[in-house]
This record gives C-alpha cells, structure tokens and sequence, in this order.
C-alpha cells in the first residue's frame, strides 16, 4: 500500500487528470493542511489549559478564607481559569455589602443569584471562544466526500466520453476516467475521516473543559457561601 501512494503509478495518475480533477485535489489537500494545522494548534491550547484547571482547582481546595481565593485568582492571573475568576470576584466587589462597624461583609441571596448566573454566562463565553476553528474541522468532513464525490462522477463521465468517441469499451478507454474518479474519492475520504475524528476529539475537550469550570464555579460558590451569607 506504502509503494502504490508513494511510487509512480499515484503521481502518473494525478499529472495526467485533467484541470477539474487537479483542482479538486489540490483543494482537498489544502483543507487537509488546514485540518492539521488546526488539531494540533488546539491540542496544544487543550493541554495547556488542561494544566492550568487542575492546578487552580487544586489551589482552591486549598483556599480556606475569602482572602485565600482572591489570592488563588491574582496568582493566576495570567491563566484563562485566572481571568474567570478575576472576573468574577470583579462582579462579586460591586454587589458584596460591608458593615460599616463591624466590617462583616455580606451578601443578599438576589444579588448572590445574579452573582452564579454571572458565573454560568461566563462559562458559556470562554466555551464559546474556546470552539474557535472548530468550523475548519466541521467544514473538513463534511465538504471533503462530496468534493471526492464530485471527482468520482467527473472521472466517470470522462470515461463514458472516452467510450463514446473511441466506440469501445475496452480497459485502455475506461482506465483514464475510472482512475480519476477512484483517486479523488481515495482523497475525499482521506481528508474526510481524520478530520472527523479530530473534530469530535476537539469536542470532548471541550466538554471536559465545561466539567472543569463547572467544577471551579461549585468550589467559587461553597466557599463564598461559607464566608459572606
């Protein structure tokens, strides 16, 4: 299989297809470049952010007072689950309530409402931004068989046209228009299936990701129960 891709036979074959089946091959080769280019780009943010929710989750486990998770967001600043929750303690400071004598901070349960709702909106915009590309991936598999498709009837009609003039069916006429069609349906399918499998990878990365800040937001949510209602 190794020597029929990389020997002549292949590349035999591509040169001698006309414009159209070219010009599909090239495009599917090209999506598949993006495709790639794409996986890995997101695989890498995947892991790197992966890294960052398990550390911060773990500070937060960690964070005993109020002061200890404001500490657990300005040491992780830097860090998208350090962004949500700067942002949220953000919302927090302009609807918390303090006691002028006693310095008791406090918090209504209306406000406290807004203040999860304010966290669940946020979730959904870092997952959000966080699909980023996912339509190079999308579009991928989906347009990728039906250009491979479309070389399969252009290679066919060829073949039919090469019967038509040459009255005759024998192999050397047919061979041509079924070669093109067989290879730019090999290369539809080629492109089409691993970025499937990358999408759907990508995907339940980000499901993983939403477990994770769900995760935070419960912890964010506890402690501050504890400490101001």
């Amino acid at each position: 299989m190794f020597k029929f891709f990389m020997g002549n036979s292949v590349w035999h074959l591509v040169a001698s297809s006309d414009v159209i089946s070219k010009f599909i091959l090239l495009t599917l080769l090209l999506l598949s470049i993006l495709c790639w280019t794409v996986f890995f780009y997101k695989l890498i943010l995947f892991r790197i952010k992966k890294k960052q929710l398990d550390s911060v989750i773990k500070e937060l486990n960690g964070a005993g007072s109020l002061e200890d998770l404001i500490a657990v967001a300005a040491n992780n600043k830097d860090t998208l689950p350090g962004y949500f929750l700067s942002k949220n303690f953000s919302f927090l400071k302009n609807i918390i309530n303090v006691d002028d004598e006693s310095g008791k901070v406090s918090i209504t349960e209306r406000d406290f409402d807004m203040f999860c709702q304010q966290m669940e909106q946020g979730i959904e915009d870092i997952l959000y931004k966080e699909q980023s590309y996912f339509l190079v991936l999308s579009t991928g598999f989906a347009i990728s068989p039906l250009l491979g498709l479309f070389g399969t009837v252009w290679g066919l009609i060829h073949a039919f046209i090469s019967i038509s003039e040459k009255q005759s069916a024998d192999i050397a006429t047919v061979a041509p228009g079924i070669a093109e069609a067989l290879i730019t349906t090999l290369a539809g399918l080629a492109v089409a299936i691993p970025a499937l499998v990358m999408y759907n990878y990508c995907v339940s990365q980000i499901k993983k990701m939403d477990k994770q800040f769900i995760t935070i937001a419960d912890k964010l949510t506890l402690k501050i129960q504890k400490h101001v209602i």
